[in-house]
């Protein structure tokens, strides 16, 4: 299991660039504090060949955040799905159909 890893986490291995988690593009998305940017690292996360290996190892690891193996971390947990930040609305906004 590590050996895989490892073998697709070395910088100087080409395959590295097939995992979703090594795009430029999407790196940020992996540990974004907004909950849209972390669910859409969930999607690329489910075509990866490491998904299992990968969330093992931030269990293992106790990772304190991000898209890890498909899964959000928080705290060295997986949570179902990160809040917003602040306060959450008590009145529903206006509809944009009704103005």
């Amino acid at each position: 299991m590590t050996s895989l890893l490892t073998t697709f986490l070395n910088p100087a291995d080409a395959s590295a660039d097939m995992l979703p988690c090594h795009d430029a593009d999407a790196a940020d998305l992996f540990f974004s504090e907004r909950p849209a940017d972390l669910e859409q690292a969930k999607l690329l996360c489910a075509d990866c060949p490491l998904i299992q290996e990968c969330r093992q190892g931030a269990l293992d690891r106790g990772e304190p955040w991000g898209v890890w193996g498909g899964a959000i971390f928080q705290d060295g947990r997986i949570i179902a799905v990160k809040r917003g930040r602040g306060r959450p609305r008590k009145n529903p906004l206006p509809d944009a159909d009704a103005a």
